[in-house]
């Protein structure tokens, strides 16, 4: 006799996270311990034995997150569309509202910089010479970032978060939980700013539209997905090549704690415009 999992849908959303979530680790942890151990037996060092444990184990993580999404829809829900009710599909629109978010992410993250160039808080260095290299590996970097992050938080986290809260709740404890799973850090007050503006970001993307004979409300990933790509992208551009450097006389609380410009004030202020932009076009669609 089957378990009837669909009693499940009936339980509070912090239930319903814990269980998934522990279904997912049970799964996970007896494949990737075997991996970290090998691993460690051949690795030259701690640090490249932990790499390579993190790269070969964290894709089959997600692979897995990816069914069990599937099978949770279709057993808890009976919802087979799943990844689709996300907002996650491929399509020319999405192409475009991706190709959107990165130019947003990108060109903001750039003028965040020459801002601060301009004031004196940094100092351009001269392009790296490998700086197509840099370009492409971090565009590949970043969309895996922007793709992985969105779908866990905007899609999967914020769904069960939307089917027992009201929408505003819904938004700030979805970007309380992905500031605060990126660590309790002088950026989390960005990061949690950050969260919101890409839920605002997904909602601003939202059309009622037909599945199987039946009208759904749903809001699409690819702006956030690409807006989340693009700052990444700049980012990693700049500071693995290593394009500029902080004069003494720079104010960390400003330019940001440790070289990261999301601790500190210049780029808190410039997420703020982001997340009104985000806010305002959300509340249209609304």
């Amino acid at each position: 006799m089957g378990i009837d999992l669909s009693k499940l849908s009936r339980y509070p959303a912090p239930i319903r996270l814990t269980v998934f979530v522990l279904i997912l680790g049970l799964v996970w942890i007896p494949i990737a311990l075997p991996i970290q151990w090998f691993v460690s037996l051949h690795a030259a060092s701690p640090a490249e034995s932990s790499n390579t444990a993190t790269l070969l184990t964290l894709p089959l993580l997600y692979i897995e997150f990816i069914l069990l999404v599937r099978f949770w829809g279709r057993r808890v829900y009976q919802q087979p569309n799943l990844l689709w009710r996300y907002g996650l599909e491929f399509s020319r629109r999405s192409g475009r509202e991706l190709l959107l978010g990165l130019t947003i992410g990108f060109l903001s993250l750039f003028a965040l910089f020459i801002f601060q160039g301009a004031a004196g808080w940094l100092i351009w260095q001269p392009p790296p010479v490998t700086l197509v290299h840099l370009v492409l590996e971090g565009f590949v970097v970043a969309l895996a970032i922007g793709f992985a992050e969105e779908l866990l938080f905007r899609g999967w986290l914020l769904d069960e978060l939307q089917r027992d809260y009201d929408p505003k709740i819904a938004l700030w404890v979805s970007a309380l939980i992905f500031a605060a799973v990126h660590g309790i850090k002088p950026q989390f007050p960005a990061l949690l700013l950050f969260g919101a503006t890409l839920v605002w970001a997904k909602r601003s993307r939202t059309s009622w539209e037909v599945l199987n004979l039946e009208k759904i409300r749903r809001s699409r990933l690819a702006l956030p997905m690409g807006l989340h790509a693009g700052l990444v992208w700049g980012y990693y551009i700049i500071n693995v090549g290593q394009w500029v450097q902080y004069p003494n006389h720079a104010p960390v609380w400003v330019t940001g704690i440790d070289r990261n410009p999301l601790a500190g004030l210049a780029g808190i202020l410039f997420l703020c415009i982001l997340a009104l932009l985000m806010r305002q076009l959300a509340r249209k669609r609304e």
